[in-house]
């Protein structure tokens, strides 16, 4: 069955691709060649190397990002600070982030910690936006694996995030 569902969510917009994260054991299903980008960002107060792997297919943006907690035990405020962050991107109040509204269920084979978020808001032109993400750990990883756009099918969504592994 989950043959069935990669291939419904086949289209000229969608050309699925495995994408192995260097420097990580994540493994995931891209729809389109990502371009990779690194930056510092302060997660959960310190200074952090987040690496990111974006692009666009469709009316959609698919990204994986992922950093060193460099301490398992910063990694529930990275992932709670890294969520609520999301939601602030989108120009929803981050204290929404506990919500249950906000809560979405999703696996990630091989995750130590996991939480899914849905929400909809707007992106910075203004425009309406959705997003479903997943904010997840292994060891001292923490990682982002998110799409956001003005419609998300769950076609797409399956296939994306069924595409996550961690061994």
């Amino acid at each position: 069955m989950p043959g069935l569902l990669t291939l419904s969510a086949c289209s000229p917009a969608h050309n699925w691709r495995d994408l192995q994260l260097a420097g990580t054991p994540l493994q995931a299903l891209m729809p389109c060649k990502p371009e990779a980008a690194e930056r510092t960002v302060p997660l959960a107060g310190v200074p952090t190397l987040m690496h990111m792997h974006s692009c666009e297919a469709g009316e959609q943006t698919f990204a994986v990002a992922w950093a060193d907690a460099a301490a398992e035990t910063r990694v529930p405020e990275i992932l709670t600070g890294w969520r609520a962050g999301s939601l602030a991107a989108i120009r929803v109040d981050p204290a929404t982030a506990d919500n249950v509204t906000a809560e979405w269920p999703v696996t990630v084979p091989g995750a130590q910690q996991l939480r899914g978020l849905q929400a909809a808001g707007q992106d910075g032109q203004g425009k309406t936006t959705q997003v479903r993400a997943a904010y997840f750990s292994k060891g001292t990883l923490v990682f982002q694996a998110a799409v956001y756009g003005p419609a998300l099918p769950e076609e797409v969504l399956t296939t994306f995030f069924e595409g996550l592994r961690l061994p």
